[in-house]
């Protein structure tokens, strides 16, 4: 430069701009002409020596195979598959030695084995390591019968089910339906075989609500509680009781009471060995029957016939 501050020469001898020569007269730092120096002579790669060999093979292949399973799944056959040896983790899982041998259920009473590997869903095509044990316990929760529940397993081979069942109480029937009931009335099962015929049944609407109610009444009938087969509640207010064919119409208050007549009844006339269908309670000073067809009819033709002595 000159002393006014301008170059000596022209810049375009010295280098312009994107000439290269202003470049060239400059001292870059060795790295940088390190790096420079590699970038202009490192060689052109081309893209399928990056690519690892078979790897478009192996996309392909990978493509073609979720295809042909979506469809496999799409069709239904793989539900199919599935239903009859299991799922493919499970089956894996049992070819590995890990399969269900052995189910042990404590706390059953009056449900049957079957009944409750039914409804937990375990079969031979179950595995222990991909069994789950929540969903077990709560598809077991669902049977009305179980109050509580629990499921652990036990490698290699061995689930144990830990259940406790609901007491039933009585049966009751409704609209043609029976059903089992526990102590407080509630539904914990449907009458489904014998198991439950032996239970005291009571009919009619709300008479499950009033379980406890009737209890006490075949226990206030005394020497003839065992004789008495049924109990319907009648319009939401009193019982009719079933016994031995003879309905006893119990009146709305104090039916102990009304039974306590019916015994003495029994002991003292032989009540309920008479050719009857009913004796009505519901009025405290007298007692109604009601005769058999063939008894009314009977009666009825020994009223028609004139007595000994009197005029024809």
């Amino acid at each position: 430069m000159d002393g006014g501050g301008r170059f000596s020469q022209p810049l375009n001898a010295a280098g312009t701009p994107g000439s290269g020569g202003f470049l060239a007269g400059l001292r870059l730092p060795r790295i940088l002409r390190r790096f420079s120096s590699a970038r202009r002579l490192r060689p052109a790669v081309p893209i399928e020596a990056r690519v690892p060999r078979l790897a478009g093979t192996a996309l392909i292949a990978g493509l073609a195979g979720g295809i042909a399973m979506a469809g496999f799944v799409a069709s239904g056959r793989y539900d199919s598959f599935v239903a009859e040896n299991g799922r493919p983790l499970d089956i894996l899982a049992r070819l590995a030695g890990f399969g269900v041998e052995r189910v042990t259920i404590t706390g059953i009473s009056r449900m049957y084995e079957r009944e409750v590997l039914q409804t937990a869903g375990i079969d031979w095509r179950s595995s222990v390591p991909f069994l789950d044990v929540d969903q077990t316990r709560e598809r077991l929760l669902t049977e009305k019968l179980i109050a509580s529940v629990s499921v652990r397993k036990l490698y290699p081979n061995e689930i144990v089910i830990n259940q406790v069942e609901r007491e039933p109480a009585a049966l009751w029937q409704q609209n043609g339906e029976i059903q089992v009931i526990a102590a407080d009335g509630k539904v914990i099962d449907d009458l489904r075989d014998e198991r439950y015929l032996n239970l005291p049944l009571v009919v009619g609407a709300g008479a499950n609500e009033r379980l406890e109610e009737y209890l006490r009444l075949v226990e206030a009938a005394g020497p003839l509680g065992s004789r008495i087969r049924a109990g319907t509640y009648v319009s939401g207010r009193r019982w009719t009781l079933k016994l031995d064919g003879v309905d006893i119409r119990l009146p709305e208050t104090d039916p102990a009471a009304a039974l306590a007549r019916l015994v003495r009844l029994e002991r003292e006339n032989k009540l309920l060995e008479k050719d009857i269908i009913a004796v009505d309670l519901r009025m405290a000073d007298r007692v109604v029957v009601r005769l058999t067809e063939e008894a009314a009819a009977a009666r009825a033709e020994s009223r028609k016939k004139p007595k000994k002595g009197t005029a024809t």
